[in-house]
């Protein structure tokens, strides 16, 4: 499958929602029927439950094992909840109390985001593509602001994937689309949206120039990307050394490393440095504050010896014309 390209600029109305044929690129119209065949090529593209199915059947069944392994993981972990406020509370709190640490961060992530950046772009509304959403709270909370996001994901599943957004649909004047696709191969015409985030999602990549181009060909020149809670480390040993820890952890407490998806797993100074140069960007970094004990983590790991930990910048660029 390729991705799909469009020759010409498409400008699309405020009330439409813009979608490709998966596998030849050919607009579509879904706000005519759940049900989409290609006027090119034949394909059809199917809405079910809500959730439009863009991944070809190569790319689903390459996925498989991913999926089965991650939402197990997750399910594990204790994500996801069956009561609708436990999705309406984040990203600012986790009401299980499962995973309460993990979700200030991405609060804090989140309103500095919001305040710091998305209120400076100059467009209102913004079309954003919300760029592995999982359960959709971003975009949920992008709804709320007045933007229209789409959320896009490979995960479908009612408590930690894009079915779980149903919860927010009767919160929303009008339920923002949800999509299943690779983040490799996106099923939106060439300069659709305003802005793409990549939602703790753009380290699951496993190249990461073909997952930056994707969102590029997407986002309109003068838009903006964004990375938010991917993995950064000042060196490639520290970051190697984290994914051996965690796989040598899913070894000894699930009975599988989970390396179906060669991922990149995180992010450093050289890695970004590649991707400037191949796309002639330039970045903006973002150091949002976590508080005292997060900003002391890379000073105890040193008097102990240990790996540098992870930090969360967020890491911004301005699609070139």
């Amino acid at each position: 499958m390729t991705s799909p390209q469009i020759s010409n600029l498409i400008t699309f109305a405020a009330d439409t929602f813009p979608l490709c044929c998966w596998s030849c690129g050919t607009p579509l119209d879904p706000q005519t029927s759940t049900i989409q065949p290609c006027s090119q090529c034949g394909t059809v593209t199917l809405q079910q439950e809500g959730i439009w199915c863009a991944l070809s059947p190569h790319l689903s069944q390459s996925f498989n094992r991913f999926v089965a392994e991650y939402e197990f993981i997750r399910n594990a972990e204790g994500r996801g909840s069956n009561e609708a406020e436990y999705y309406l509370a984040l990203p600012y709190k986790d009401l299980t109390g499962k995973l309460s640490a993990q979700w200030k961060i991405r609060g804090a992530t989140y309103r500095y985001f919001e305040r710091r950046i998305l209120r400076r772009l100059p467009r209102r509304p913004l079309r954003i593509l919300d760029l592995g959403s999982g359960n959709g709270w971003l975009s949920y909370r992008l709804s709320l602001l007045g933007h229209r996001p789409v959320a896009v994901d490979i995960l479908t599943n009612d408590r930690d994937g894009l079915g779980a957004a149903a919860h927010y649909a009767t919160h929303l004047p009008a339920m923002f689309p949800r999509v299943q696709a690779s983040l490799e191969c996106l099923p939106f015409p060439d300069a659709s949206f305003d802005l793409a985030i990549f939602n703790a999602s753009f380290h699951y990549a496993e190249d990461y120039r073909r997952t930056l181009a994707e969102a590029i060909r997407c986002v309109r020149p003068g838009g903006s990307i964004v990375i938010a809670d991917t993995p950064w480390y000042p060196h490639e040993s520290s970051g190697k050394e984290m994914v051996d820890e965690k796989h040598m952890h899913f070894l000894a407490t699930y009975g599988f490393a989970s390396r179906s998806l060669a991922s990149q797993e995180f992010l450093t100074p050289k890695r970004l440095e590649s991707l400037a140069t191949a796309f002639g960007i330039h970045w903006n970094i973002f150091k949002p504050f976590y508080g005292l004990q997060w900003a002391l983590r890379p000073l105890r790991a040193k008097l102990k010896g240990r790996r540098t930990p992870s930090q969360f910048h967020i890491f911004t660029v301005e699609v070139p014309a």
